[in-house]
């Protein structure tokens, strides 16, 4: 497993105007904490998992990381948790009701009798992301910081790509990587045309998936403006062979939030969600 931390904690335990993000996945965990007041970045920190954990031993591993930076017992204005998984589904406003939760994920995603179900809106989109959260995680959260929003992640992700992409610009097709994970976003002038996400195992699923995606919506991997961003560099092997396929690949460099300042150097440990929340 690995970690990264960045803090800058000066008086944090004295200062109640701070915002605590908090993101899980069954790959990793990762948060960070902002003041609310100066919009200055205070602590962050993440470990990724070198195998899928279960839910159980997921919430073990986040009270220890909250413990081993002595957030367990700080007290915030707001605090916000995002559930990163593949077990979601996209509903248009105009077909959606709220009563349906189960209907619209029990043929393509893994769900049982006993799971909660969540939905979250997407600001200026006709959609609606149906989701399954880690209700025992939200449990422990609200054990102990008393009244928090969740959303999925696919929610953050897509929200904050259409806020940067410009009104004229035209289709872009972009992969965000983290873990074994790849979320695909395809926006076409600030409009959601897809977005769906995979895992993979090797560079060859990746590639499949990409493909796959780009052969659906009709777009020619020769002519295809594809940007990939999260934990992916140009000398990464899945780079250097979807580079192959694809020729206006590059690396995207997202725009972070003009309300929050941190230092450029952190900007590339930070995960592109987790920021978006803040």
């Amino acid at each position: 497993m690995t970690r990264k931390t960045i803090n800058n904690r000066t008086d944090i335990a004295d200062n109640h105007f701070k915002k605590l993000s908090i993101q899980v996945s069954l790959n990793g965990l990762s948060f960070c904490v902002a003041d609310t007041v100066t919009q200055h970045l205070l602590i962050s920190d993440s470990i990724e998992f070198t195998e899928e954990l279960n839910p159980i031993t997921l919430k073990e591993e986040l009270a220890q990381l909250l413990k081993k930076n002595a957030i367990e017992h700080m007290t915030f204005n707001e605090v916000v948790t995002v559930h990163r998984n593949t077990l979601f589904g996209l509903v248009p406003k105009s077909l959606f009701n709220e009563d349906n939760l189960m209907e619209y994920l029990k043929f393509n995603t893994k769900v049982l009798a006993n799971d909660v179900l969540a939905y979250d809106e997407v600001e200026n989109q006709d959609l609606n992301i149906v989701y399954v959260p880690y209700m025992n995680i939200n449990n422990y959260i609200y054990d102990l910081f008393g009244e928090f929003t969740y959303m999925h992640n696919s929610t953050v992700l897509i929200q904050s790509l259409l806020n940067n992409q410009n009104q004229d610009q035209d289709t872009v097709c972009y992969v965000h990587v983290k873990d074994v994970q790849m979320d695909i976003t395809v926006l076409n002038q600030r409009k959601l045309i897809l977005y769906n996400s995979f895992i993979f195992s090797t560079k060859e699923d990746f590639i499949y998936y990409l493909l796959f995606v780009l052969e659906q919506l009709n777009l020619d991997p020769a002519t295809a403006n594809v940007k990939m961003f999260g934990s992916i560099e140009k000398d990464d092997p899945i780079y250097q062979l979807c580079y192959s396929y694809i020729e206006h690949l590059s690396i995207f460099t997202p725009s972070i939030p003009q309300s929050i300042k941190m230092e450029k150097t952190f900007t590339s440990q930070m995960d592109f969600t987790l920021i978006n929340t803040l």
